[in-house]
């Protein structure tokens, strides 16, 4: 088969070097890619959002599956496009139609499909600029923390989490009344906080069948003891060790069938990845958000835990046949930690010289924001490069990936050194 993965960042290097293990795969090709993905295949240097410029890579490189990597072309519809296109149409897109990707792409829409299908979440309403008031009434009725979520795509940055009810009005007219997060901030999500502890479960389904995939849970503050600035993660460690076997039942039974149900009885047609983010409350799991892909840098640290192949998988997705499938997965824990540009969440300059790559040992590197220039690799994002370690214990693994990012070197690298320290 000839695969397209579709994005540029460290979870779709990911993808490449999963799928470049499987028998049935022909040639693979990244668009746009990155330093790392263009040693597993070819780069193309084309946008995913550009859907023609996609077209004409599969109708010339003679595509047989593509793979969506970030939310962004799926919210815009490119498995649509692809449906309606009559040479494209028989080609399968692993990610959801535009229909079931508003799951991301609105808050208030997931909120809705969330109570609408009794799966548990947060007490909440939705807000815009003319019910500005109303929005205050009901802040006045919750206990600080205050939770304010932009609708829309934001980058992951579209979350508030603030201690005083002043503050959350001043938030809530900034995000309503002066755009703070653009179009994403027209409407604003207001919820009661939960207090506990986060995990990521992960989902692969064909419409009907699905497949649970490996916990995970990622740190995305940029500062150990998660302080600072929210980031696109800093690390990630896969299995979550309180996600015992009577939790998982109950994220099973209570959140991931009805999920799924839910997507069949509202007649979205899905085929790909339900990333489900959890909070644990005594014991209990409760929503806090959906995604329509993979996390990153969660995938650096589930899809190495995957034992089975992930292109029969995603073979299996697109013709409906994932039952007849098994998933087997590695026991051992995976650790992945994040090293960031100087300056990341904020501003940060692209184009240093990285090395030590070759020197990494008991690691796989998962280039993120690089370049290939020359014979150089170079910085070209926030965040640069992962390393995910195995180990029989999540002390073991992080050793592994600390040692390694001590030998990879540029300008300005940052890690955080507390990965799985609330574990």
């Amino acid at each position: 088969m000839n695969v397209l993965i579709l994005g540029s960042g460290g979870r779709e290097h990911t993808f490449a070097w999963k799928l470049s293990q499987s028998p049935l795969l022909k040639k693979l090709y990244i668009a746009p890619g990155n330093a790392g993905t263009g040693n597993l295949g070819e780069n193309i240097n084309v946008n995913a959002d550009d859907f023609p410029a996609v077209k004409s890579i599969c109708l010339e490189k003679d595509i047989n599956l593509v793979v969506v990597g970030p939310e962004d072309p799926l919210v815009k519809g490119i498995h649509d496009f692809f449906l309606a296109d009559t040479e494209l149409k028989d080609i399968p897109v692993i990610g959801p139609q535009k229909a079931g990707a508003e799951l991301e792409g609105s808050k208030d829409f997931a909120k809705e499909f969330l109570f609408r299908h009794n799966i548990p979440t947060a007490a909440y309403q939705t807000f815009t600029s003319e019910d500005l008031d109303q929005g205050y009434a009901f802040l006045e009725t919750l206990k600080a923390p205050y939770v304010l979520k932009a609708d829309g795509l934001a980058a992951g940055k579209g979350v508030l989490i603030l201690d005083s009810i002043d503050e959350a009005k001043a938030e809530l007219k900034e995000m309503l009344t002066e755009a703070k997060f653009g179009a994403a901030s027209a409407k604003v999500v207001i919820e009661e906080f939960l207090d506990g502890i986060e995990l990521s479960v992960f989902v692969l389904t064909d419409g009907n069948s699905y497949k649970v995939l490996p916990t995970a849970k990622d740190y995305k503050r940029i500062g150990e003891g998660d302080t600072g600035l929210n980031t696109g993660g800093m690390g990630a460690i896969s299995p979550v060790p309180f996600a015992d076997d009577i939790l998982m039942r109950k994220i099973e039974d209570r959140i991931v069938k009805p999920t799924v149900e839910g997507l069949k009885k509202d007649k979205l047609p899905y085929k790909g990845f339900i990333f489900i983010g959890l909070i644990k409350v005594d014991n209990e799991p409760i929503v806090i958000e959906y995604n329509v892909r993979m996390g990153d840098p969660e995938t650096e640290a589930v899809l190495p835990r995957i034992k089975s192949d992930l292109l029969e998988l995603f073979q299996a997705v697109g013709e409906g046949k994932l039952d007849q499938k098994t998933l087997e997965l590695d026991p051992r824990f995976a650790t992945t930690v994040m090293m960031v540009s100087g300056g990341y969440p904020e501003a940060y300059e692209k184009g240093k010289v990285m090395s030590g790559i070759d020197t990494v040992k008991d690691s796989i590197v998962f280039h993120a924001g690089t370049k290939q220039v020359g014979a150089e690799v170079q910085t070209n994002g926030g965040r640069v490069m992962a390393l995910t370690s195995f180990g029989d214990s999540i002390n073991e693994a992080l050793a592994k990936s600390f040692a390694n990012a001590e030998k990879v070197n540029f300008d300005g690298k940052y890690y955080r050194t507390d990965i799985g320290f609330d574990l």
